[in-house]
């Protein structure tokens, strides 16, 4: 008997993996996070699946419980969570359970919200010359924070940010970010990303404030920051460069020049 992490993708149906989806369909109980996995992810399953059960009420205690009955009836258990499991996903609390309780478990990844947003964007994240990097963080919240890790440290370095769970406090997001970014600092956020009512909003952090409490968004949104999202001047990669040899794209030798005999 295994349970399975398994992350369900960013909301569209169609951004599940294959072997996720493959894991699902042969699991006889289904625990999925319903507030933020759609229920068409398990449209193949409906009628074979023994337990089909709706997370979002549930306690910790209350969904290890399924699990050690169904390690008692040696049935496997897809545990079905929204976009990637390793981030945000709540899941190290319950593989913590169950390495105490010796059930075997295994992790299948998921689409993330963030390459989800950044492809409906049509943004490249990293540019070069502009930002190579990316940090994932979220707002100081209910969970506490180390002070290297509060989002003027963050914003220090310059680099992208995709700030999960923070929209409700966006207006302290930009008080924290314009002294490193500036008011002209490129933002969009992207709400439920992928699912049919999606919406994204750009703007810039002088005015995103305005924007997203006219469209009255205040849950399920992410947010992006940095110059790549408006980035016009930013440098060729060496990936393609062909002054530039790799492994796969040897330089080639000049040509030997040819003596012509008379």
């Amino acid at each position: 008997m295994k349970v399975y992490f398994i992350g369900a993708g960013p909301g569209d149906p169609e951004l599940i993996t294959v072997k996720a989806q493959k894991r699902i369909n042969q699991c006889p109980i289904i625990l999925y996070a319903g507030s933020l996995v759609p229920r068409e992810i398990l449209a193949d399953v409906e009628e074979s699946a023994e337990l089909i059960l709706d997370t979002a009420s549930m306690n910790l205690d209350e969904i290890i419980e399924i699990m050690i009955q169904a390690k008692k009836d040696n049935k496997d258990v897809a545990r079905v969570h929204s976009g990637d499991p390793s981030i945000y996903g709540a899941t190290g609390e319950q593989m913590r359970r169950l390495d105490e309780i010796e059930i075997e478990y295994e992790t299948i990844p998921g689409v993330t919200a963030v390459a989800a947003s950044a492809a409906w964007l049509n943004k490249e994240l990293t540019l070069s010359g502009v930002t190579q990097t990316i940090i994932f963080t979220r707002y100081e919240g209910k969970t506490p924070f180390p002070e290297r890790e509060r989002l003027p440290a963050l914003a220090a370095v310059g680099a992208t940010l995709a700030i999960h769970l923070g929209i409700t406090r966006i207006h302290k997001i930009v008080e924290e970010l314009i002294p490193f970014y500036g008011k002209d600092c490129p933002v969009a956020v992207c709400y439920r990303t992928s699912w049919p009512d999606e919406q994204k909003i750009t703007s810039t952090l002088e005015h995103i404030v305005e924007r997203v409490r006219a469209e009255k968004i205040t849950r399920t949104a992410l947010i992006i920051v940095g110059q790549v999202l408006n980035a016009n001047e930013f440098d060729d990669s060496y990936l393609y460069d062909e002054n530039k040899a790799h492994v796969y794209r040897p330089k080639l030798k000049p040509a030997k020049p040819r003596t012509v005999k008379r």
